[in-house]
């Protein structure tokens, strides 16, 4: 009995561990510990040429520091961008068909990528790669595709454009005194330019120092050097006059008239305006445009050109013109009730007629010009910037 109740107790036992195969053997396939790598993303590409260059469009937008290099005369790019599969970082190579310079320049746009590719040698290639079978991310970018004879065309063009403009430049009268006449606007302006920065940067100081202290006497420690630059400044007007320099004359002549008038004889002639703190206001308005408008032309003098210089040169009149033209106008408006107080410059007629001409209403009919001036020279710096900069483009959605 007891043998019988050991064979029972076996089987019952077997018959649990049954349902647990993992507990007796693993069926599962060993692990190898290998990865499947991602596939390479290629974006679409599309190729021209000329005799000279290659052109390559990337269609990826939205790409920022792509990696573009050329190796033993084979293009490599890489590039985080939105392509054909999303957002991801694709990659193409393309060994070219005959040997190229090895300095791609590539342009980034919101929609694409553009690559120049200068040859080696100015010849036709009848393909693209060594390799024979086109690769199928890679085809003809027809908005710039031409065929050999049109491009042949199109350079001939372009030599003939060359030699004519080389014509027309060699018999064009070159003038003798154009480097003299260089010099002179590049002194003129530099001179101007280091006036108007002493006075700005003196005003400014004082100004940290002193606080609205600084405003009472402003007239008694700038105006030496605000005479000199205003007395010089009336070259302004000769220079277009005697066509040193290509600019409008009233703009120039209601400028310097205005500015002039303002300092001379409200300033000059007025103790009792001499400490005032208008003065302070017209003088820095004043400087504050000098400093970027002569530096511009002096550079322009030598044909150089600084981008952010021009773009102040154009920009900062915007506020400081009206700023500068209401300064004058408080000026004029304070000078007033003075000019009628004492009598000066009035004009009195001789018997019977004893009458009196008041120059306080030639100042007020001045206030009024003023803003008429402000007007002109406000169109013609306009248009000006316009020309230079251009007009601002708003940017479609």
């Amino acid at each position: 009995m007891s043998l019988m109740r050991a064979l029972i107790s076996d089987v019952t036992w077997g018959s649990r561990l049954a349902p647990f195969p993992e507990l007796t053997q693993s069926k599962d396939p060993p692990h190898t510990g290998r990865m499947e790598e991602a596939p390479v993303l290629t974006p679409h590409v599309y190729w021209a040429q000329r005799h000279k260059e290659l052109y390559l469009r990337v269609e990826l937008s939205d790409v920022q520091n792509p990696n573009i290099s050329i190796k033993d005369n084979v293009l490599h790019f890489k590039a985080q961008g939105h392509g054909a599969k999303g957002d991801n970082t694709y990659e193409f190579k393309l060994d070219f068909l005959e040997p190229v310079k090895p300095q791609p320049v590539h342009k980034l746009t919101q929609r694409q990528v553009t690559i120049t590719v200068k040859k080696e040698d100015n010849a036709w290639w009848p393909r693209l790669t060594k390799q024979e079978k086109r690769p199928v991310f890679l085809a003809p970018d027809f908005d710039r595709w031409l065929e050999e004879s049109d491009a042949e065309m199109e350079l001939k063009a372009k030599e003939e454009e060359r030699i004519s403009k080389v014509h027309v430049e060699s018999r064009r009268p070159k003038d003798p005194f154009g480097h003299l006449k260089k010099g002179y606007l590049f002194m003129y302006n530099l001179v101007q330019f280091l006036g108007f920065s002493w006075v700005f940067v003196n005003m400014t100081v004082r100004l940290f120092i002193l606080g609205q202290d600084s405003f009472y006497d402003t007239f008694h420690t700038m105006a030496d050097m605000m005479y000199f630059c205003q007395m010089l400044a009336v070259l302004e007007i000769i220079n277009p006059l005697l066509g040193l320099v290509k600019t409008g004359v009233i703009p120039a002549v209601l400028q310097v008239f205005g500015r002039n008038l303002v300092l001379f004889v409200i300033f000059g002639t007025l103790e009792e305006m001499q400490s005032k703190a208008v003065v302070f206001f017209v003088f820095y308005s004043w400087s504050t445009v000098e400093i970027f408008r002569y530096p511009f032309y002096m550079l322009s003098s030598i044909d150089t050109e600084w981008k952010l210089l021009t773009w102040l040169r154009y920009t900062i009149w915007i506020p400081l013109y009206p700023l500068g033209g209401l300064a004058e106008a408080v000026s004029v408006i304070q000078a007033i009730p003075i000019f009628n107080e004492t009598g000066k410059f009035s004009y009195s007629l001789p018997n019977p007629l004893n009458f009196s001409i008041r120059f306080s209403i030639f100042l007020t009919i001045y206030v009024f010009m003023i803003f008429f001036g402000l007007y002109i020279n406000f169109r013609h710096l306009y248009k000006q910037r316009l020309r230079r900069l251009g007009p601002v483009k708003r940017k479609m959605n």
